[in-house]
Order: structure tokens, then sequence, then C-alpha cells
């Protein structure tokens, strides 16, 4: 057996490792590991998600330990000495090899500048960094990031996550200037702007200055500009670690990295280089496929296989600060007389831009911003015929429409792992596989980044294989197939319903979901016991929380009526607490910029006047918008607010999987605007038309005749069954449109079940929203009675009574609006250190 030394226990390290342990059935090789961190191999992808609740074992690839694989953390190889084919270790230990593999990654570049290396100065890496970033964040109020690139934008969302302001400091003229051009970068950092984050591009760092304590307390920029912070991270760029293979005589690149050649051999026929570490063709890759690629070339050669690497694929995909960013093949057009096709789309957040041959009949590459659906679809198709018009494939209805048969066999569907659709549908068809599951096992696609799962599950469905439906992956059964499990067992905790019929802890995508479920099913308050730790933020605090950390509240007002003595309290709260005020779409007021501490004080005013909750928050009924009907309107020919106001205080506080919204108007002029809505009513000189599955999202659609000419009763009747309907049946999230459009048969078979009663559940479906209707309960006022409830809303556990210094505010039109963070000339409270 001979002795194989890996130095790098980062993801293409273990990848290595990994493929040769399930390749070398014979047993050729004993492998040893060394890793300088104190972990084994973790996915660095996905590095932010530790600070949003994820541990380090969630992170973990798995300890590849075994008969024949040695792995050392913590240990640190030191020397390298090529004549005697040996590595030694900071401890000491000395690790004879027959072949070597560098595998040892990249180092942060901290540039120069003054004050680089002050305390609260930080790179953002490793676990590690996380770790001390989150240790200099308690008590900061506004850090900085130096760099705008992939992972700068990843470090500006970190400090999000730990409550500070963040900054963004990017030399070039626009963010992510490697991946996206100049029109991307203009969208981009509108919508990261929208979330809260202060972006400067085209501005030098050129000293970071320390405060009285010796710690970081600004950056000064070549404008002169000083920007104040508590912390600072510097994120502009990685540097290969090759110092082990200098100093051991290795061939390096002119700007570093250990030069290899196509079988990913150094200049030492025995020694390997992968990863960011290796420099191949001049070209050091800082991406996961790249490294990826060169581990199975390297497993493969250590087996005596042929594999060669001749470079790689650099698209990337991800989503940054909750924004969709996505660039493929040549992005930015440096193939000669390249065309471009480009939608700007500032208005709803959307760029696309695909580069094309001159002729405008292969595609080159492209970038999309803010909706990155096409991009499974777009990336395969690099250097292949485009199947129709460049302009209506970045299209949101003709990207949509565009799927995995329109792709050659040769089409690359997982970039990471370099698996083609010919490949996928081999996996189909001769091994059995099934489903998405299946083909990673099969082929190691989607394992990586995941921006694929979709187009394997368009591939899956193209073979005629039927998807699960499965919530997620601690739960085999569908949304409505676990509500039925419920409604079934009378399970009444997530606990129990996990224990019982699931598998795990849960994720952030089935305990909502389970929780909606509970809460439609007249579980209790939401807050009640377990409950409470399976909602969303809005949901946990019954306000939505807005980009400055404080809320908005809705007090109900059905059909938009309201009495003068009603209109007086809001306006009396709004100026005691200082709150922005403005009429919604809805008919109903909004007072935004309350802090947590300070809800359950408006609450108590606005109850006590009569007001309730509006679940502004709430996946639910949100309102009923009226025209003025008959009351006023000369046109009207029924009472459209009258009804307005039935249906609000029937279907009130009703979870359900998505947002409901709904609308009267009291004649075919449709002012209430009703056929954009998920349930909306139109009248009619002998009743009322009810139409179904119109929203006004990003995908907006008119809404549907389901019956028409109705008496109010019957009218009502037809919506408790339609709603209750769709809440036993739909996906998690999915709104009345796309359940309606999935469903097999359509409005038709809806209307066989609300109208006709063909499944024979009407009067099921009707007790069922009685039962809803008679247990409603304000969930405000069931806060403002439960000491226990009201103990959740305190900004900090140790002091209840003070409000978040963090939090200021200017005016804008005479009202309150955001305003920078507050310098209080002391470090502010930190909201890891309350009980939010």
């Amino acid at each position: 057996m001979e002795e194989l030394v890996v130095i790098g226990n980062g993801m293409v390290g273990h990848r290595l490792v990994e493929a040769l342990r399930d390749r070398d059935s014979a047993h050729h090789w004993h492998v040893t590991v060394v890793g300088e961190e104190p972990r084994t191999a973790y996915d660095r992808v996905a590095l932010s998600s530790y600070l949003d609740g994820a541990s380090a074992q969630d992170l973990s690839l798995g300890d590849l330990s075994g008969p024949h694989v040695d792995v050392h953390v913590n240990e640190r190889a030191t020397t390298l000495d090529r004549d005697a084919r040996t590595v030694t270790t900071a401890s000491g230990r000395t690790l004879r090899y027959d072949r070597l593999v560098l595998a040892t990654g990249s180092t942060p570049f901290v540039p120069p500048v003054p004050g680089h290396d002050l305390p609260g100065c930080h790179v953002y890496r490793t676990i590690e960094d996380l770790d001390a970033i989150t240790a200099s964040a308690r008590g900061a109020r506004t850090g900085v990031v130096i760099g705008g690139g992939l992972l700068g934008l990843e470090a500006a969302n970190a400090l999000r996550l730990l409550g500070v302001q963040a900054h963004v400091v990017e030399l070039a003229p626009h963010l992510m200037p490697a991946q996206i051009d100049e029109g991307a970068g203009g969208l981009l950092r509108n919508l990261v702007t929208d979330l809260g984050v202060h972006i400067h591009t085209g501005s030098a760092s050129t000293a970071v200055e320390a405060g009285d304590d010796g710690r970081v307390s600004g950056l000064l920029l070549g404008d002169g500009t000083r920007l104040d912070a508590d912390l600072v991270v510097f994120s502009v760029g990685i540097r290969p670690r090759d110092d082990l293979a200098r100093s051991a005589g290795l061939q390096v690149g002119e700007r570093g990295g250990i030069v290899i050649d196509d079988t990913c051999t150094t200049s030492d026929p025995r020694i390997h280089a992968v990863g960011e570490a290796a420099a191949h063709r001049g070209t050091v890759y800082g991406l996961i496929a790249p490294g990826n690629a060169m581990a199975e070339v390297v497993a493969d050669r250590l087996l005596g296989g042929p594999a060669t690497f001749t470079g790689a694929d650099t698209s990337t995909k991800l989503k940054l600060l909750g924004v969709d960013v996505a660039s493929f093949g040549d992005a930015h057009g440096r193939t000669a007389d390249c065309l471009d096709v480009v939608v700007n789309d500032a208005a709803s957040g959307r760029y696309a831009k695909l580069v094309l041959s001159d002729d405008a009949t292969t595609l080159l590459g492209g970038i999309l911003v803010g909706d990155a659906s096409a991009y499974a679809t777009l990336r395969p198709m690099i250097g292949s015929p485009l199947p129709g018009d460049p302009l209506t494939l970045i299209t949101p209805e003709g990207g949509a429409a565009l799927g995995a048969d329109a792709l050659p066999d040769a089409a690359q569907i997982c970039s990471c792992n370099a698996v083609t659709k010919g490949a996928l549908t081999d996996a189909i068809h001769t091994q059995g596989a099934c489903d998405v599951a299946d083909l990673k096992a099969c082929t190691r696609a989607g394992t990586s980044c995941g921006s694929c799962v979709p187009m394997l599950k368009q591939i899956l469905a193209q073979a005629g294989i039927e998807q699960s439906k499965a919530l997620c992956e601690h739960f085999t059964q569908s949304r409505a197939e676990l509500l039925e499990v419920v409604r079934a067992t009378g399970t009444t905790t997530f606990s129990a319903l996990i224990e019982n019929h699931g598998t795990g802890h849960g994720c952030d995508v089935c305990k909502p979901a389970v929780a909606s479920i509970l809460a439609s099913l007249g579980g209790g308050h939401i807050l009640d016991g377990e409950q409470a730790a399976l909602q969303d933020t809005n949901d946990r605090y019954l306000a939505n929380m807005q980009r400055n950390g404080t809320y908005s509240v809705v007090p109900r007002i059905p059909g938009g009526e309201i009495t003068p003595d009603k209109l007086i309290v809001i306006g009396e709260v709004a100026r005691d607490f200082q709150l922005y005020t403005k009429i919604t779409g809805g008919q109903r007021i909004d007072l935004f910029g309350a802090r947590l501490e300070q809800l359950p004080a408006i609450w108590t005013r606005l109850v006590e006047a009569g007001f309730e909750s509006g679940h502004a928050y709430g996946k639910s009924l949100r309102t009923v918008k009226s025209c003025v009907g008959t009351t006023w309107c000369r046109y009207g020919v029924q009472d459209s607010v009258g009804l307005a106001i039935r249906l609000e205080e029937r279907y009130r506080g009703l979870r359900s999987p998505h947002k409901l919204k709904s609308a009267v108007s009291g004649c075919a002029r449709e002012c209430a605007e009703a056929r954009s809505k998920d349930f909306g009513i139109i009248a009619t000189d002998q009743g009322w038309n009810l139409y179904v599955g119109g929203n006004g999202g990003f995908t907006p659609r008119h809404a549907e005749l389901l019956a028409s000419d109705l008496d109010e009763e019957t009218l009502i009747r037809y919506i408790d069954r339609f709603l209750m309907f769709y809440i036993r049946t739909a996906d998690r999230l999915q709104r009345t449109a796309p359940w309606i459009e999935a469903m097999d048969g359509g409005l038709d078979h809806v209307r066989d079940v609300v109208v006709h009663d063909t499944l024979g559940i009407a009067e099921e479906l009707e007790t069922a929203m009685e039962r809803h209707v008679h247990a409603y309960t304000d969930e405000w006022a069931a806060v403002l009675s439960d000491p226990a409830k009201l103990a959740r809303f305190e900004s900090f556990a140790n002091a209840p009574d003070t409000p978040d210094p963090t939090i200021s505010f200017t005016t804008t039109r005479d009202q309150p609006v955001p305003g920078a963070p507050l310098d209080l000339g002391m470090p502010a409270p930190r909201p890891q250190e309350a009980t939010r």
C-alpha cells in the first residue's frame, strides 16, 4: 500500500480524499490528511449561514477517517523535504509520502493600509473568523467591509445578521466587478441599498483609525470622507497559500500559485496541487467548481486513469443579501464582435443580459440580477444555438417557458461537478435514479452550490418520473399531507409531529410551515409554548420588521370604514410615539417606526379604542378592500362596504399557506380592483359575482369567474369552501393563482369542489370555517393579557425599558423616517444580548 499525504482539509482536499476512497476498491492508497483548522472540512460556501443559526456541525462535510484514511486536524505543515519525500508538521510529526497533494487553499489579502492590524480588524474566511467578528460586534454600532465582491457582500450580510449597520467600500466603479457589468452593478447597488447597507463605490481605503481605547474607530477614504466604524472586515481578494511549495523549490506563478499542468501535477512529478493554491495556465481559480474538477482529475490519476484538467466554468449563481445574482460564460462580452441583449427593468428590480455571437445565433454568456430563475436553463446553453428570440429568453414569461427539453445532452447542468444533461439522463435510464436524491448520489450533481436542483427536477419530469412533494428533508409528506396528519392525529405541537412523522430537528422550511398548519387548525395563540419558536420574525412579534430594525403596526379597519373617534386615536398614537403614518392600498393606516418595547404600549391604546390586529405580519387574510357602493355612489348596485366588513370580520386571523387579499366592488366599474385579489366580489343587478385566483405580486394576474349572480349567503358558503380547500391542499408559500394553475383540472376542478361539491366535502369545509369564526381571538389583546407573552417584547433582558440606542429618525415631509445610527459616544447594547 502506497502513502498519499494531502496537505489541506478544506472542501477541495475533502473532495479529493472522498473521490479516491470511493474508487480505490483495491486499497492501493493509504491517505493521511493534515489540516490546520481545529475541525474537519466544512462547507465554506455556506459560511454565512453560521451567523444565521447554523452550527459548525451543520456545515460539516463529514469526517473521512477510516481504516485507510487518517485525518489530523489543528496540525500545520511547516516543512516539505522533496528529496526525503517527507512532510513535517508544527507538532514535530513527520509523514513520509509516495505522492503528495497540496490543497492548501488561499488566505485573504489584507492591503497594507495604516491601521490594518488594529483590534477590531478582521477577515472573512473561516468559522474562527466569524467567531471573532461576532465578538467584535458586541457593543458595535457600525461596521465597514472593504471589498464589494462576492465575499464582501456576504460579510456585509453577516454584519446585518449581527445587528450592526454595514457599509461596503469598493475601489471599482460598481459592485462585484469580476462577475457583473456596470448596468447590473448599478441595479445591485440599488437593491442592496434598499436593504439598509450603505455602498461606497469608486472609493479607496487609505487608513483605519484608532480610538482612545486603541481599537478601530473609523475608516478614511481617498476623497477625505471618514466613516465611523467599530469594526472593519477586509474582503478584497485572496492569495494562494503557496509558501510551503515556494520553500521547497516548486515552481510558482508570477502572481502566485503553485504551477500545475493539465494532470494537476507540479514541477515535481510526485506532487500535485489543487484548488485555490494551484495556478493552471496562468489562472488561479477562486471558486469551488474548478477545485472539485482538479480533485477528480488527481483521484483518477492516482489510480492510473487518463483524466485531465483543461480549464473550468467560472459561472456563479448565488443570493447576496437576499438578492439573486448570476453570471455565466463571457459575461463581460470580451469576445470579438459579440452582441449584447439587455433588459434593465429597475422598476421591478430585474437586470438581464445575454452576450451573443456576431450573428446573434449562439449564446456566449450572460448576467442576471434580481431574478436569476433562467440561470439553470441558460448557463448550459453556452456555445449552443439559441432555441428562439434571445429577448424572449430573458423576459419572465420566456425564461419560465424554456425548459430542460431545449438543452442538448452535452449541456453541462451542474458546473460545480461537471455533470451533463446526458449523464443525468443516463443515470435515470440505466441506474434507476427516480428523484433528486438519486441523481445526486449517482452523479454528484446538485451536491455543491445547489443552483442546478431545479433543472434536475425538470429532467426527471421530462423523463416521465413523478416528483416527490416532500415538504423538506425532515418530512416526506407534502404540506397538504401534513395538514391531514395533524387533523387525523390531533397533533398540537411541532415536536410531536416530527417525532412521530418526521426525522431530525426541523429547519426554516418546515418549522414555519407546520406553525401555519397548527394555527390554521385552531392550535391556539401563535406565541403559546413551543409555537413561538417556530414563527418567522414578523409573526414572532405580531408586527412587520422594517429595514432599520423598527416595526410597523397596522390595526384592522374592515372595509376601510372608520369613525372620527378611531381616527383621532390613531393620530394620537402616531403623535405620542412619533410614528410615520401612511394610508395603504388596502384601506388601512400603517404606523411605522415602533421599537420592540413600544409595541405593547401602542397596542394597549389601540385595543382600548376598539381596534385589533390587522394581521399585516401573517400569512393570513390581510384586507377586504371596498368601494363606497350603494351607500354613496350613484353607480352602486349593492352594499359593497357592508359585505366587505362582514367578510373581513369572518375571515380575520385565518392562517393560510400564503397571504390572502380580497376586495368587493359595488358595480362593474370595479373601483375596489376586486379582480386583482385572491378572491374578489363584484356586484351585479342580481347579486354577486365571485372571482378567484388573482394577485398583484411578481406575476400579476386577474382572478377568474368562479360563480355568478349569487345571493349573499350562497356567496359566503362558496368563499368558506374555497378558502378551506386552499388551506388544506396548497403547498407552502403558494398563492391562490399558482395553486389553481398547478391543480389537475385547474379552475374547473376548483369549481367542481366548491360549487358542485363533487368530492362531498362541502359541509366539512363549511364546518371547519365556522370553527375558525367562533374561535377567533385578537392576537394583540391576547399578548397584553399574558405576562409570559409580554416578556418577549423587551429590547434588552437586563434593561427592559431601555430603547435600542442604535435607532434614530430624521424628518421628511414633516414625518419621522429612518435616520443614521445615533452617535451616543458609547457602545450600544447588542441585540444578541437581548431576548429578541
